[in-house]
Parts: C-alpha cells; structure tokens; sequence
C-alpha cells in the first residue's frame, strides 16, 4: 500500500453526552484502523468531538493537518480543552489558519467547508438535528454531502444531546 494516502476530516459536536462520546472513541478507532495505506486527518481542534478525532489519529501514527478557524482561536478554550487544544496544535504535522481576524461563526463555517471540501471522507459526530449556528455540524455535512464526498454519521441510537 505505498504511497496510498487517505484523507479524513471530522466534525462533530463539542459537547458529548458520555455514551455519544464512548461511541465515538469506539467507532472512529475502528475507521481509521481500516484506513489503507497512510492517513491524514483534517480537525479544527475544537472541544468534544474534533479533540477526540485527532486524539485517536495521533495514537494511530496518522499524520494531523489542524485547521485554525482564526487568529485567536486559542482563548475560545480554557481548562482541560485548552490544554488539549494547545498539546494537538504543537502535535499537527501541518497547520492552515483561515483569514479571519477572531473566531466567531463565519470562521467557524469556514472552516467545516474547508475540512469538508479536503477530505475524501467526513466523520460526522452528530445526532442528525440542524446546526445550532452558522458553522455547525450539519452545515460541514451538508457541504461535504455537495461536493460528493463521502459521509459517515457517528452517533448512538436513543442519545440526545444536551
């Protein structure tokens, strides 16, 4: 499988009810452990979710192409999130930072579509609700979803989100 190399991006909520978040770990392991050949995740890095794709994709010995929605996207963390965030960010291989001048939902959008349109598969951790703001999950889906790329929805059956 030399010089195979496998895109996958991620977006998913950032809050996780504890069974979603089990799931999740469980299933993206599983996906990306069936990944031939080399693998590159796309993750934003943001809490819950993005956090635990790229969490998993370093233990695997993937290759993390972080994707900073804007210039001062670190003080959107704090406590164990912000510790995370600043541990993956100097563990990615590549860093993007979108042209934003400070986060906000714009960035945020920008972003999902970025990682949307760059990978040839879209984990999704959601529980299929709309966006709760510009730049949410089911915007990234429903982008990724335009430019055919292939989707793959991670969510436990009966689990509603807070």
């Amino acid at each position: 499988m030399a010089g195979v190399m496998t895109i996958v991006g991620v977006s998913g909520h950032q809050r996780l009810p504890d069974a979603a978040r089990l799931h999740a770990d469980r299933t993206i392991r599983e996906i990306l452990a069936a990944v031939p050949g080399s693998l590159v995740g796309l993750s934003s890095l943001a809490e819950g979710a993005d956090q635990l794709f790229a969490e998993i994709l370093v233990d695997l010995g993937g290759t993390l192409h972080a994707v900073v929605p804007a210039k001062g996207y670190d003080a959107t963390f704090s406590g164990a999130a912000l510790d995370r965030f600043q541990r993956l960010l100097s563990a990615a291989d590549i860093v993007t930072v979108l042209d934003h001048p400070e986060p906000g939902e714009a960035a945020y959008d920008d972003a999902g579509k970025f990682v949307a349109e760059n990978s040839e598969l879209l984990i999704a951790v959601w529980d299929g609700q709309p966006a709760r703001g510009l730049g949410g999950t089911a915007d990234a889906v429903a982008h990724a979803r335009r430019f055919d790329r292939q989707v793959v929805i991670v969510w436990p059956d009966g689990v509603q989100r807070s």
